[in-house]
């Protein structure tokens, strides 16, 4: 006989000697001071989504059931949904946690008997799967963020950073509290801590209920059993801890107190763990001599067991283990949901739902509604630009990389075209320079993309967790990623290649050819993010990116002459953000010039050449000569700068943030 013994739960971690409880907290009136214990419900729980199938018959959509008829009770303690893959359980924990797209979903949640707070999803924590902190800074500064941005404004200072300490305490991050959480290209902290930071960042706002996706996912056993004693330990004072598991070694699943068995969208079973083992063999399917429980569990689930095939021999059936799967599977799946049904542990959990429920009104769960946030957009526009700044300098690969980059091509450049003369060549020399500098702007604004691409995870699931405003993020970016990064290597080109290429030595033309490729910078970044906002793959805007640059570098104005292009084409050259660019940069460098040396060409004296003055040039090239035809250039640049950050934004407000 398994013992259900949870006895070993209580080693691991150390407790604060300053809070014996071993919970979190803080001196502030404005949150509560000790933990109540949370029930949450579940009644009658339906999902469905539609699916696009037949794509070459038609597509026709076509709906699919998730979750089917779920009930159960989640109460304080460690609530674990274990099931096979593609049986629900991550579907099931994000309808409790308010996380799954509200259509399609039906049934109700209840807490303590009553609907879900408007607020829920704050006040609650989720630790997802992938462990999303930032990895180029350190634990505490991570704890801070949330904290700065989760916990009510009343708080002082003083009392949010005991909080962080004693959140850090009780996690066992002690030792590695001002080390980098660590990035692919920065060593870090271990698996188990970063997964403990994760948790901390819930734990901040001392939540009763705390969700958690698949929580050993990536572990060892050893740290993976840390982790969950961690969570036992939490359970005990009073936190209704609920968490989805593929497959626990025996040392895990005897911690758990309530188990949630999930299969094609059915229960198995839900009821307390300790009994699991005793109702499977009410059903006929006893478990081997050190068989651990939950590998049993799916293996009767899956069919694979040597004791479900006895139990079919028993029963005078013809399966000889030859069978398809799927013919295989479906009927034991529907007979264990019958069985279960029939069982006691249903009829006793539907007593007390029933119980909690009374007589709930039908209405939709207003935890879907508007996210209420715990601090003003300014204070959150300030930590997010703080956060966005520290990534920059903790992540040199991306920054001072680009820098190097920057000031070697354009050594490389002003090598090139060195000391450029007054004639014939120098005509073609500085279309060619201004032209590559304005192309190079555009085509190195191509790494934005990954501005919103690499975090879409971290932002969706700060933004479900009322970390900040959709605005807040999105300006907050802007303002310590996006513009710096593309300031810098406009300036820094126009600083080593203006001079060595001996261009106009005239202080305003400095200035201008810089703001001008500043321009053209801002404008490329923001088609760049107008693309990639949403994007999951950086390949596949970065595509985009490269292919539009493409057909706007044809109309730029030097690969083709833009007045003798048709008619019925020439309205694309409007679109070509390095048009605008290359034609600034021509109108400051060559008005004023004269290519024929020793030629008064102020008093019409013959030329030699077809070309004798800057302002012959640009006529041909079909550029305005008036002041006009200057700053138009970077008044267009700047209304693309703006149209393109509103697509970009609006596409981040309206981004599915639901699984």
């Amino acid at each position: 006989t398994l013992q259900m013994s949870s006895s070993n739960a209580e080693v691991y971690i150390p407790m604060s000697q300053s809070n014996p409880n071993g919970l979190p907290g803080t001196t502030s009136n404005d949150l509560k001071t000790a933990m109540e214990g949370a029930v949450l419900s579940f009644h009658n729980i339906c999902y469905r989504v539609k699916l696009k199938s037949g794509f070459l018959h038609g597509r026709k959509t076509v709906e699919k059931e998730i979750l089917s008829n779920i009930n159960g009770i989640m109460k304080p303690g460690l609530n674990a949904i274990l099931g096979p893959t593609g049986g629900g359980k991550s579907s099931l924990l994000d309808v409790l946690a308010a996380r799954k797209d509200p259509s399609g979903l039906f049934g109700d949640v209840l807490i303590n008997g009553a609907p879900r707070p408007a607020n829920f999803k704050c006040n609650s924590g989720y630790v997802v799967q992938d462990d999303i902190v930032m990895g180029t800074l350190t634990v505490r500064e991570n704890l801070q963020f949330s904290a700065a941005l989760r916990l009510p404004t009343t708080m002082t200072s003083h009392e949010k950073n005991e909080r962080i300490s004693k959140v850090i305490q009780e996690l066992g991050l002690v030792k590695v509290a001002d080390s980098k959480v660590g990035t692919q290209f920065i060593r870090g902290v271990s698996g188990g801590e970063r997964k403990r930071t994760s948790i901390g960042m819930e734990l901040i706002t001392d939540p009763s209920i705390l969700f958690l996706d698949e929580p050993t996912t990536g572990l060892d056993s050893s740290t993976a059993n840390a982790v969950l004693l961690l969570l036992k330990r939490m359970s005990k004072q009073g936190r209704t801890i609920i968490f989805s598991i593929h497959q626990p070694r025996y040392s895990i699943f005897k911690l758990f107190d309530s188990l949630t068995l999930l299969a094609s969208g059915k229960l198995m079973f839900h009821g307390p763990a300790q009994e699991a083992l005793g109702y499977f063999a009410s059903a006929g399917y006893q478990c081997e001599p050190y068989n651990n429980p939950a590998d049993f569990f799916l293996d009767v689930i899956n069919g694979d067991s040597t004791a479900v095939v006895l139990n079919r021999e028993a029963e005078g059936s013809e399966a000889t283990g030859t069978e398809e799967p799927s013919n295989r599977d479906t009927p034991l799946i529907e007979k264990l949901a019958e069985f279960y049904v029939n069982s006691s542990f249903y009829k006793e959990t539907k007593a007390e739902l029933d119980q909690l429920s009374g007589t709930p009104k039908r209405k939709k769960t207003p935890a879907f509604s508007e996210i209420a946030y715990a601090t003003s957009f300014c204070h959150q526009l300030r930590w997010v630009s703080r956060r966005s700044f520290k990534n920059l300098l903790g992540n040199p690969q991306a920054s001072i990389a680009q820098i190097i980059v920057t000031i070697i091509l354009g050594l490389v450049l002003g090598a090139i075209y060195f000391g450029l003369k007054s004639d014939s060549t120098g005509i073609q020399n500085r279309a060619g320079v201004l032209f590559f500098l304005t192309t190079n702007q555009c085509f190195s604004s191509v790494s934005a993309v990954e501005l919103f691409v690499v975090e879409k995870k971290l932002f969706m699931h700060e933004y479900i967790s009322g970390y900040y405003r959709v605005s807040s993020y999105f300006f907050g970016k802007l303002l310590s990623d996006l513009l710096p990064m593309r300031m810098l290597p406009s300036v820094i080109f126009t600083c080593i290649t203006y001079f060595m290429l001996g261009l106009k030595p005239k202080a305003d033309a400095f200035f201008i050819m810089m703001f001008t490729l500043m321009m053209v910078a801002y404008s490329a970044s923001s088609m760049a993010l107008a693309i990639a906002a949403g994007q999951s793959v950086v390949s596949i805007a970065t595509l985009l990116m490269t292919i539009t640059f493409v057909f706007m570098m044809i109309f730029s104005g030097l690969l083709v002459n833009l007045t003798t292009i048709a008619s019925w084409l020439s309205w694309l050259q409007y679109f070509s953000i390095p048009r605008y660019g290359f034609t600034a940069l021509q109108y400051n460098e060559f008005l004023g010039q004269n290519f024929c040396p020793g030629v008064n060409t102020t008093l019409n004296d013959s030329c030699n050449y077809a070309i004798c003055t800057g302002e012959d040039y640009l006529t041909k090239q079909g550029i305005d000569l008036s002041p006009w035809g200057l700053w138009q250039n970077h008044v267009a640049l700047a209304c693309m700068i703006v149209i393109f950050l509103t697509i970009a934004y609006l596409k981040l407000l309206f981004l599915k943030k639901y699984s």
